[in-house]
């Protein structure tokens, strides 16, 4: 059988001006990324991102300035994700204005009426976002306009139930909301699965953790409530995770030998869903 010798290298040829196009690319791509380095330069090149909102007040200045930049995101990339995310920031945004709208300047009168101005342009601004999306497919998008009252929006949401594009825990979460008042055993099932969609350091969001919680104490599964409820203590934002409080003792009639047992339970379950492992766990009082 013949064997076909291929050349172990081949040597390209360039010209002097492909060479030099080669060497200046990463100096422009890094160029592209670097072109605002501050809101201030944005605002400069693209006036209408900026001009309705109060610029120069300290008021909202975080919100502002998360705003315009994802203002700016939308404008170079206008996905249904992009617009999502500026109709957030707006909301976030409009908040926050409402309430500044009320404070009154002891200088410059003038920052309460651009304070009002700005304000009803984020009322303009979201029902324009709001249209934009009507009929987005994008599930969490789904979800919004349910929450807001789209009944429509309710059953297309539903349907999707058992989709992949439904495998995610905020997803999760929302679907359990609508079988809780129908099918607890399922919503429980449903819960458990949104905790094992988390991947390593994710935030965990405690309003699954509290349900479980809530859901185990009323089919009085003492054991799995009192598990959950100390979770849930672990991922109290601002606090320092909990100890067993009389109130707890009182709440849950356990020994200490279960309490013991249980809180076992407890640290296994905690480093599973910090590390992105988490898998139904079957809780049981000791023997």
């Amino acid at each position: 059988m013949a064997i076909v010798s291929l050349p172990l290298t081949i040597t390209p040829r360039y010209d002097v001006s492909s060479i030099a196009a080669i060497l200046l690319l990463p100096l422009l791509v890094s160029g592209c990324f670097d072109r605002y380095r501050t809101t201030d330069s944005l605002c400069n090149d693209n006036p209408q991102l900026c001009q309705p909102l109060n610029l120069n007040d300290g008021q909202c200045r975080i919100q502002r300035t998360n705003l315009i930049w994802q203002r700016y995101d939308t404008l170079q990339t206008p996905t249904d994700q992009h617009k999502f995310k500026e109709l957030k920031a707006t909301q976030e945004y409009q908040f926050c204005l409402e309430y500044a709208a009320r404070i009154e300047p002891t200088e410059l009168k003038q920052r309460k009426t651009k304070r009002i101005k700005a304000l009803h342009h984020s009322y303009e601004a979201i029902d324009r976002l709001t249209q934009e999306l009507q009929f987005s497919q994008d599930p969490h998008i789904i979800f919004y306009r349910w929450a807001q009252g789209d009944q429509t929006a309710k059953q297309q949401f539903i349907a999707l139930e058992g989709n992949t594009e439904l495998e995610h825990p905020e997803l999760q979460l929302a679907l359990a909301s609508y079988y809780i008042d129908k099918n607890k055993t399922k919503t429980i099932s449903i819960l458990h699965h949104s905790l094992s969609l988390y991947k390593a350091n994710d935030n965990i969001n405690i309003n699954i953790l509290h349900t479980l919680a809530t859901l185990y104490y009323q089919q009085e599964d003492i054991a799995a409530a009192y598990v959950w409820t100390k979770v849930a203590n672990q991922y109290q934002s601002n606090t320092p995770p909990k100890t067993v409080t009389s109130s707890m003792k009182n709440r849950f009639s356990l020994t200490d030998k279960e309490r013991q047992k249980l809180n076992t339970t407890v640290i296994d379950i905690v480093k599973k869903l910090n590390n992105g492992q988490y898998i139904q766990t079957t809780i049981k009082l000791p023997n």
